[in-house]
Order: structure tokens, then C-alpha cells, then sequence
């Protein structure tokens, strides 16, 4: 999917000439709002959120008051060989899970430290084919005003074919930790004004998933 990906991405070069804008909170009424946030992991990423005997996920959930879910070993996002992490809760709450668990698989990386340079990683989100058009916006302005303002580069996939009842995109962002998470708050917040991005939490964890397999709660 990587290779046929849209061409919405901002240069990295500009990113980083400019030091990114602080991170804007969510207005109270938009922060108690009740939204999820599905990303791919690989397997072994997976068992480094779970943690020893459940302890990693239970500090994030107690942490964030988020609900975090994962699919089960081996339950891949179709035409990948990653898991699926599903965070759901207040915009808030998702936020902060999300964070929790980007700066653990950052850390986790080992990195050189180098004080010049933050790593640049990546982070896939999956989002609803249907629910792309709003993060795309009219003639890509949403998505570009995405970019500038969170210096992180966005890639949206095409929708794929290949898998039948697969009804989801991939939205690729790369940046620093601060760049990933502002674009995520920026997506968060323009799904979940879309109703039909929300009326998806409540469906059956396959038709999330888009295929048959089924999430289990952790």
C-alpha cells in the first residue's frame, strides 16, 4: 500500500526549518466528546503495549482513561503483517493514550540521542474510506492546512481493492512525536464531526476491522 499512496505529503526539509506550533487542546465540549482512533502496529510492537502479563496496557488505560483494544496474535490488517490497536474514549483520553503509546514504541526504537536532530518516525492510522474526504477537504486544502500546521508529512492511501468487505484507507504521517501527535489531534477532531465516523464505534469490532477478524479487549 506504501507505494501507491497519495501524493499529499509536506517536505521534510521545511519541517524542519520551522520549530512546530505548540499543541492546541480541544475545546472542553469537543474534548468530552466520545471518538476512537485505530493505528497499525507490528506483532512485536503489540506485545510491548500489552506489557508483561497485561501491566503495560492497564498503566496506559489507568493513565489516559482511555479503553485500548488490540487484535489477537497473528490478526493482521489485510496486505500487512501488523496488528491493530484501537483506542476509544474523549478526544482527550484517546489523545493521551495515543501519545502514551507512540513515546513508549519511540523509546523502545534505541535511538542514538543526537540533541540536533528528533527521530522521525512513522505512525499508520486507519480510517474509513468514507470519513477520508473530510481529511482531505476540497481540493486537498484541509489536509494541506494539516501539514503546515503540524510540519508532520500526511499520506493517504487509495482505497484497496484486493481485499473484499474492505472498506478502509491508511493515513501515514511522519514527523517527530510532537509533529505526529498535533496531526493527530488536527484528524482526531475532524472525524469525529463526521457522523459517520462515530456511528462506526458502535458497530460489531469486525466491520470495524473491515474483514472478519475480531478485536479482543485486553
Amino acid at each position: 500500500m506504501e507505494s501507491t499512496e497519495s501524493s499529499y505529503v509536506s517536505s521534510p526539509e521545511a519541517a524542519r526549518k520551522r520549530s512546530p506550533p505548540p499543541p492546541k487542546s480541544p475545546t472542553s465540549e469537543t474534548a468530552e466528546k466520545h471518538t476512537y482512533i485505530r493505528f497499525l502496529v507490528s506483532n512485536a510492537a503489540a506485545g510491548s503495549v500489552i506489557g508483561k502479563g497485561g501491566s503495560t496496557i492497564t498503566e496506559f488505560q489507568s493513565k489516559s482513561g482511555a479503553r485500548i483494544q488490540l487484535s489477537r496474535n497473528h490478526e493482521f490488517f489485510p496486505g500487512t503483517s501488523d496488528r491493530i490497536i484501537m483506542i476509544s474514549g474523549t478526544i482527550d483520553e484517546v489523545l493521551k493514550a495515543m501519545e502514551l503509546i507512540l513515546a513508549k514504541l519511540l523509546n523502545e526504537l534505541n535511538i542514538e540521542d543526537n540533541d540536533d536532530v528528533e527521530p522521525r518516525t512513522k505512525v499508520r492510522l486507519i480510517v474509513p474510506n468514507s470519513s477520508c474526504g473530510s481529511i482531505i477537504g476540497k481540493g486537498g486544502a484541509t489536509i494541506k492546512s494539516f501539514i503546515e500546521d503540524s510540519q508532520a508529512g500526511i499520506k493517504i492511501s487509495p482505497q484497496d481493492n484486493n481485499f473484499y468487505g474492505l472498506n478502509d484507507r491508511l493515513v501515514t504521517l511522519t514527523g517527530t512525536l510532537d509533529e505526529q501527535m498535533r496531526a493527530i489531534d488536527l484528524i482526531l477532531s475532524k472525524l469525529s464531526e463526521d457522523p459517520h465516523y462515530l456511528q462506526a464505534m458502535h458497530a460489531p469490532f469486525s466491520l470495524k476491522l473491515g474483514y472478519q477478524h475480531r478485536l479482543t479487549i485486553q
